[in-house]
């Protein structure tokens, strides 16, 4: 048995209903998920993620640092220097 063209269009249109049924199935499952959290238990959950992403990690995990740029005003003047030395060496390659 041959399909004809019209029966191969309807057939791809079954398809993409079925795909787009299965989709839609997907979605309501995760969304019946996402709404079984009270807004508590979401707001607890957002605070751990939080807590545990800016929290400090242990000095020994820490890059070694040079001793004069340990603190932030130093931190700060080094990358001055940086920046100056980068805008002079553009200003002399355009000159």
């Amino acid at each position: 048995m041959r399909l004809t063209r019209s029966q191969l269009m309807k057939l791809a249109g079954v398809a993409g209903a079925v795909g787009v049924a299965a989709t839609e199935a997907l979605v309501v499952r995760n969304e019946r998920r996402r709404r079984a959290y009270t807004p508590d238990e979401v707001r607890e959950q957002l605070h751990v993620r939080y807590a545990a992403a800016t929290s400090n990690p242990p000095r020994e995990q820490l890059p070694p640092q040079d001793s004069s740029e340990s603190d932030e005003r130093g931190a700060v003047r080094a990358w001055g220097r940086r920046l100056r030395v980068r805008v002079q060496r553009l200003a002399r390659r355009n000159q």
